[in-house]
């Protein structure tokens, strides 16, 4: 069974910008697959003052793109987005060998950053300027600009979609981006700037830089960096926030969560178990809108079981991905471990769970369910990003409701129900930032923005939608009058 597809010549990954790709002889460090922990490919880390020029050669592209029409920036972004499509099946295999996905999960992400896309390519078509006559001969107008010079800081669990949440709308406005992405699946992103190299982008209109924290500060620290979009973990999130804000930047940082997902006892069992499986386990849970809280209220307890029968048939490798690098699986066995030491019921251990043969070697971890946990509990009240599920059990709506109130984090909850009240009760007064009714993982389809709340996001506004329009564009004031009038007041 082949689940990915390892490439015959070793992958090398470089920065790339208005000078094109950038120089092997630089920081090298190996790129593993999660599926086998075999090398397949390095990436030349781009040194700080590789950052310092590319930022430059930006700005200096800039004047040049800001003065392209609309029409003309989005006629590019359409081509872009049509060798997305023709390369799909490539990409996802790219994304998923990476990444741990699977190759239809790789695909789903990459088709739901085309939406961003589409919603961008729309932006040519809306007029987003205003005039109102406010005094007889006085007319005032506002238009939004770019900003100039912006970055993207993105993460390893989703190499295509999450940067095209933020590229396509931010130069679609008239800025030259810098995407850094997580020096974990550098391979991505750097073939998606050939591809945008290939139909024409004007070189500085798009740069990628790879590294960590350090290539991150430069970045960040780099005064022509005029405004920041940045998803990760909400301990990176806040750190990026508050050094780019202190820098004068403008910035949106997007952070983990610990999803709940409320079970009534009046659930449609097929939705419900379906819902709740496909949440915690998909992107083998690593993904910030994952959900890893099951808060069942009072008989709806009955759906334990089936639920763990249900999650132990899914398959790692087919239908399961792998855990990103070794690292990260040691520590998700580390939790399962406390969780049952801090007295829960490990009902299914996905430690168990056996590879496909020939990835016996790949960071493996199947569904994995703990019950009788308390609200405290680490596993409670911690992002795991991994494929677990705490279950804590209520009497009312009230008690679970409550919980969710005292979430730290805000990117989703859901409620399973029958009933439309109790689906009101829920949306209506929870907290989180996206709320979905019997259904998981409650992403909202474009023009509806993605964006969380309290340890969530660190900034305001959401990462996509019209909340990215406003993100990255300032708004100019433009009064004029031309001839004096008959009535005095303040404008005449």
């Amino acid at each position: 069974m082949d689940l990915i597809t390892l490439p015959t010549n070793p992958i090398a990954v470089s920065s790339f910008s208005a000078d094109g790709w950038g120089p092997s002889a630089a920081e090298s460090h190996a790129l593993f697959s999660p599926y086998t922990n075999t090398q397949f490919g390095s990436v030349c880390y781009t040194e700080d003052r590789e950052v310092q020029t590319i930022v430059a050669k930006a700005h200096e592209a800039w004047p040049a793109w800001r003065a392209t029409p609309i029409k003309e920036r989005s006629a590019l972004l359409s081509a872009f987005r049509g060798q997305l499509l023709s390369n799909q099946e490539d990409l996802s295999n790219l994304i998923a060998m990476e990444s741990g996905k699977t190759k239809a999960e790789a695909l789903a992400g990459l088709l739901k950053g085309i939406e961003v896309i589409d919603f961008a390519l729309s932006l040519q078509n809306v007029s987003r300027d205003n005039r109102l006559q406010v005094s007889r001969g006085v007319w005032c107008m506002s238009e939004q600009e770019p900003l100039g010079v912006v970055a993207g800081i993105t993460p390893f669990n989703f190499p295509a979609m999450v940067p095209l949440w933020l590229f396509p709308i931010a130069i679609t406005l008239g800025n030259c981006f810098i995407l850094k992405p997580s020096e974990k699946v550098p391979a991505t992103s750097t073939r998606m700037a050939a591809l945008m190299d290939a139909v024409g982008f004007p070189r500085g209109v798009f740069s990628v830089v790879h590294g960590d924290k350090r290539c991150v500060e430069a970045l960040i620290d780099n005064p022509t960096v005029k405004a920041v979009g940045f998803v990760g973990s909400s301990l990176v999130a806040e750190s990026v926030y508050k050094r780019a804000t202190l820098g004068g930047k403008r910035a949106l940082c997007l952070g983990g969560a610990k999803n709940q997902l409320i079970v009534a006892p009046d659930a449609d069992p097929e939705i419900t178990l379906r819902g709740i499986l496909d949440s915690f386990t998909g992107c083998a849970g690593q993904r910030c809108m994952a959900g890893s809280v099951a808060i069942l209220i009072d008989s709806a307890s009955r759906f334990i079981d089936p639920l763990c029968e249900l999650a132990a048939q899914r398959i790692p490798g087919p239908q399961l991905g792998a855990i990103i690098d070794a690292a990260a699986r040691a520590r998700l066995g580390a939790a399962l471990d406390k969780a049952v030491e801090q007295g829960a019921r490990l009902l299914l251990d996905g430690r168990l769970a056996k590879p496909p043969a020939g990835y016996e070697r790949g960071n493996w971890l199947g569904p994995s369910i703990l019950d009788n946990a308390t609200p405290t509990m680490e596993c409670a009240t911690k992002e795991l990003f991994g494929p677990i599920l705490t279950i804590l059990r209520v009497k009312t709506l009230s008690e679970a409701l409550e919980l969710e109130r005292n979430n730290p984090y805000g990117n989703a909850t859901a409620i399973f129900t029958a009933s439309a009240s109790i689906a009101q009760q829920v949306a209506t007064s929870a907290t989180a930032g996206m709320i979905g009714v019997n259904i998981g993982v409650p992403v909202p389809r474009e023009p509806f923005s993605f964006g969380g709340t309290k340890g969530s996001r660190f900034g305001h506004g959401d990462i996509t939608g019209y909340g990215a329009v406003e993100f990255w564009t300032t708004t100019k004031k433009v009064t004029t009058k031309w001839q004096n009038q008959s009535d005095q007041n303040w404008m005449s």
